[in-house]
């Protein structure tokens, strides 16, 4: 059986590089996906999965890896890409998930869920980082893939603006913690607030930080959390409410919460090259 030839990306080829060099092999609905929020201790996790369009109708002014955009760039380039991707997809999976099942697991389950719901089927998927497995399509793991490859740049802004829309929502209803400002990752400030007011409910209780300030740090990550139902666990200072109030469920019982889903009509060709990857096999 002949093996098929090498297809040779070009480093300095561009963003859009990878894509191109694919379709050219065959390979016309190119998927990326990634995630926002794996480092944060509180707020959820968001996964994203996008197609672009080949040719120029693909080709995003300021498309980038989020982290490098500035707020109102990346709100730009969010509007870009839905208006143009063939199809995307974002799916958050709450805190009190990230708790019970894990962070890792909750991430490529977001990413396959994110994936399995584009209306316009992947035939090769471009992920950020590390594998999705339980796919049907063949993939690649690309390092810095955000910064590699345009679709997973794309997942990347998707996934971050939801997530810090979602955050600033979060700092309205848990004001004291300033999640509007620092999106519920670890800074000086928020360490100081969880010190004095303690955890709320969108905080990750299987994180050590957060497990140290709730007086649970003794117990396995996953016992960390109370029992849905339960007060919710706040030191004296409260948090932006009655520190006796029940603690809500972020999301449905055991299962992610998608949040947007979208399609366009495709458009024309392809042009490119980056990296170095066998012949479209994983």
């Amino acid at each position: 059986m002949l093996t098929p030839p090498r297809t040779v990306v070009r480093r300095d080829g561009g963003l859009y590089a990878l894509e191109r060099a694919l379709q050219r092999r065959g390979f016309r609905h190119v998927a990326g996906a990634d995630e926002a929020g794996r480092g944060a201790c509180a707020g959820p996790l968001v996964a994203a999965a996008a197609i672009l369009p080949e040719g120029r109708r693909g080709e995003i002014d300021e498309l980038a890896d989020s982290k490098l955009l500035t707020p109102a760039a990346r709100e730009r380039v969010y509007d870009e890409v839905v208006a143009r991707a063939l199809a995307y997809a974002v799916v958050v999976i709450p805190a009190e998930e990230v708790d019970a099942r894990g962070l890792h697991v909750c991430n490529l389950a977001a990413m396959r869920r994110a994936l399995a719901s584009l209306t316009t089927r992947p035939e090769y998927v471009l992920t950020d980082g590390f594998g999705v497995d339980g796919l049907d399509v063949p993939g690649l793991a690309v390092w810095k893939g955000d910064r590699v490859a345009a679709c997973v740049a794309a997942a990347s802004v998707l996934a971050k603006v939801t997530r810090d829309r979602i955050m600033v929502e979060l700092d309205g209803r848990f004001p004291g913690y300033g999640f509007a400002e620092h999106k519920g990752y670890i800074t000086a400030e928020h360490s100081a607030a969880l010190r004095e007011r303690g955890p709320c409910r969108e905080h990750r209780f299987s994180y050590v930080n957060v497990a140290a300030v709730s007086g649970r740090d003794g117990q396995p990550p996953r016992a960390r959390r109370p029992a849905a139902g339960g007060p919710d666990p706040v030191l004296p200072g409260g948090v932006g409410g009655r520190p006796d109030e029940p603690m809500e469920r972020s999301g449905a019982p055991g299962g992610t919460v998608g949040v947007a889903l979208g399609e366009q009509p495709r458009p024309p060709a392809s042009v490119g090259e980056d990296v170095v990857m066998e012949g479209g096999v994983r």
